[in-house]
């Protein structure tokens, strides 16, 4: 289960005392539509209840159920400045001009800086990144793979991200009917495939993807 030790860990390596530690997650890399969406979380460890805890994990590992009453209780916490949250995204045109690798960067740095903005004006000391590559950071940072298995603050951001972008996907589902949206959150299911191939692309479509390219090449 994930803790404080990261955090901890990079206080330490630049000797950093009462340090604010973020942690940065995105998520929607994969999917054939849909923005991505980041988030950088920021806990207070002497005031987080432990109930809360002992639930967080990385989202690809939790229920939708768990995930939202995670989600529930951090944005309710964010209220009170125990933990404070804040989102960032690249949209679907962005993920096609500068690749989605560079847009997840992009998604991320936004996210920072939507931290560190009112009503959150949080500056941190350092960041913690899921994954193996940094983004430009204001401050000192380090990549932990899989993240938000270790890190209690990566965690929190990846749950966050994750449910604000499932979110935006069934809002999308509605708009654009029959994808499945709603279930497969824009990967490539076998439900979305045969809808691609039946109702064609859509404006939430990665056009620089594979399979959503290779369907306008049929229309041409």
């Amino acid at each position: 289960m994930p803790d404080f030790s990261k955090e901890r860990e990079i206080a330490k390596e630049y000797d950093l005392k009462n340090a604010i530690i973020v942690g940065v997650d995105e998520v929607g890399r994969g999917p054939w539509a849909g923005p991505v969406v980041a988030a950088a979380a920021w806990l207070n460890r002497k005031r987080l209840p432990r109930k809360l805890v002992a639930l967080l994990d990385d989202s690809k590992k939790l229920s939708i159920k768990k995930r939202e009453q995670i989600d529930t209780q951090l944005q309710l916490l964010n209220k009170t400045g125990v933990v404070k949250i804040a989102l960032g995204e690249a949209s679907i045109e962005e993920i096609d001009e500068i690749n989605i690798l560079q847009a997840s960067m992009l998604a991320m740095q936004r996210a920072i800086t939507n931290l560190s903005r009112p009503p959150f004006a949080l500056h941190p000391d350092a960041i913690l990144i899921d994954g193996n590559r940094l983004p430009e950071l204001p401050c000192p940072g380090k990549a932990v793979v899989k993240g938000d298995s270790i890190s209690l603050s990566i965690a929190a951001a990846s749950v966050v991200a994750k449910v604000n972008r499932d979110r935006q996907m069934h809002q999308l589902s509605i708009q654009y009917p029959g994808y499945g949206w709603e279930r497969n959150q824009g990967y490539g299911t076998p439900e979305h495939q045969a809808a691609l191939l039946d109702l064609g692309v859509t404006p939430a479509h990665r056009r620089t993807f594979r399979p959503i390219r290779e369907r306008l090449e049929l229309t041409d």
